[in-house]
């Protein structure tokens, strides 16, 4: 028979499956009471452990004016909140209405754009979804040198060259 999820950890199981779909996010547990995700070892997103009531951290540079907006909302402590970084929190067993999914993965996926490389977030694209890898470019040949010259100016040849031959 299955486990059934408290309100709370069901939450908490769908945002952070949500949030592993990026490219090499991980979780991270930083200390008890938190199973956060990570991308190459940075946390992007805040999340309580099963069993704890609902909170979720994230660093919105972006909408986080509009975030802190929610009644549930208020900058991240430990000085985050000055970066951006916004924090929910819920009472326990009164999780947040199933209004808020949309929102909080938004806040997910903008952290994780905020957090992560730029590389890794180039292969999202603009929809979110990770980018099939294309082949990479082909590089510009160099052109061909002379064999009378070494190809390079140097700022004695410039100068030679715009002086007025003797007379």
């Amino acid at each position: 028979m299955a486990r059934r999820l408290k309100p709370d950890a069901a939450w908490m199981a769908e945002l952070r499956a949500f949030g592993l779909r990026f490219p090499e996010a991980h979780t991270k547990t930083p200390w008890p009471g938190h199973l956060d995700l990570a991308v190459k070892g940075k946390t992007f997103a805040f999340m309580s452990a099963d069993g704890e009531p609902f909170s979720l951290t994230c660093k919105l540079p972006d909408s986080s004016v509009a975030a802190l907006m929610f009644p549930f909302a208020s900058a991240a402590g430990y000085g985050l909140g000055k970066s951006g970084w916004v924090t929910a929190r819920f009472e326990p067993g009164a999780g947040p209405p199933n209004e808020l999914r949309e929102v909080f993965k938004e806040w997910i996926e903008e952290s994780y754009r905020a957090t992560a490389p730029k590389k890794l977030v180039a292969a999202l694209g603009a929809s979110g979804a990770a980018a099939p890898k294309s082949p990479p470019a082909k590089r510009a040949r160099k052109p061909e040198r002379s064999a009378a010259g070494s190809g390079k100016t140097t700022k004695k040849k410039a100068l030679r060259a715009r002086k007025p031959a003797p007379r």
